[in-house]
C-alpha cells in the first residue's frame, strides 16, 4: 500500500517522510544510547569481579535506571523499557558481548570513558525531547534530559558501594546540562532538527573528554576538620 496516496498535495507527503525519518533518528539515538550504557554497566560490574548474574543486572541498571526515573517523573506509564522489546535484546546483547569480548575492549585505552561519555549525550537528547513533547518549558527539559543520562549511573555507582560520579568534582552533569542549553537554543533559533541533536551529542561528549583530559573541574567547598 502506497501511503502517499492518502496525501492531498505532494508536499504533505514529504513533510511526513521528513517526519518519519526524524522518529527514525531519534530511536536510532535511543539505542545507541541503550547499547553504550549498558557496555558502560558490565564494565563496571566486571571490575567489581561481579559473577555473570550481576554483570547483566548492573548493565539493565545503567541502561534504564535515568529513562525509568524520568518516565515516572512524568507520567509516561508503564515506563518505556517494558513497552519496548528492543530496548532489553539491546541490553541483554550488549552485556553477553561485553562479558565475551571484555578481556579484548578492557586492552582498549579510555573503553569505560568513552562509552559512558557517548552514553551521556545520546541520552540526554532522549530526555530532552520527551520533554518537549510533553510541553514543558526549557529548563524542565533539559532537567529531564540531564536525568535520563545520569541517573542510571548514579543507581550503578550506589549498587557497587562507590561515590556516585555525579557528586564527584568532575564534570558530568554540567556536560549534560550545559549541552541541552545549546540543544534548545538551536531549536529556538530554528536549525535543522537532525543536525541540532548531532552537534548536542558531540558537545556534550566533547565536553567530558577535555573535562577529563586536562582535569577540569567544578570548584569544591570543603570544611576542614580542626586539628
Amino acid at each position: 500500500m502506497k501511503l502517499f496516496l492518502n496525501f492531498t498535495r505532494p508536499t504533505e507527503k514529504w513533510v511526513f517522510y521528513f517526519s518519519m525519518l526524524q522518529t527514525g533518528f531519534l530511536q536510532l539515538i535511543d539505542i545507541l544510547g541503550t547499547f553504550a550504557f549498558a557496555v558502560a554497566g558490565a564494565f563496571s560490574a566486571m571490575e567489581k569481579k561481579l559473577d555473570p548474574f550481576g554483570v547483566l543486572v548492573l548493565s539493565f541498571v545503567t541502561a534504564i535506571g535515568g529513562g525509568t526515573l524520568r518516565d515516572m517523573m512524568i507520567g509516561n506509564l508503564p515506563v518505556s523499557w517494558l513497552r519496548n522489546e528492543t530496548a532489553v535484546t539491546v541490553i541483554f546483547s550488549s552485556a553477553v558481548i561485553a562479558m565475551i569480548f571484555g578481556g579484548v575492549l578492557r586492552k582498549l585505552p579510555a573503553t569505560l570513558f568513552i562509552f559512558d561519555a557517548l552514553g551521556l549525550g545520546l541520552f540526554t537528547i532522549v530526555g530532552i525531547e520527551m520533554g518537549i513533547d510533553k510541553g514543558f518549558n526549557a529548563g524542565v527539559c533539559i532537567a529531564i534530559g540531564t536525568i535520563t543520562a545520569c541517573f542510571g549511573g548514579v543507581i550503578r555507582d550506589v549498587l557497587l558501594n562507590n561515590v556516585p560520579l555525579l557528586f564527584r568534582k568532575e564534570i558530568y552533569a554540567m556536560a549534560c546540562i550545559s549541552g541541552g542549553v545549546i540543544y534548545m537554543f538551536l531549536v529556538k533559533m530554528k536549525l535543522d532538527d537532525t543536525l541540532s541533536k548531532l552537534l548536542c551529542i558531540i558537545i556534550i561528549f566533547a565536553i567530558r573528554v577535555v573535562a577529563v583530559r586536562y582535569k577540569l573541574s567544578l570548584p569544591q567547598f570543603y570544611i576542614k576538620n580542626k586539628k
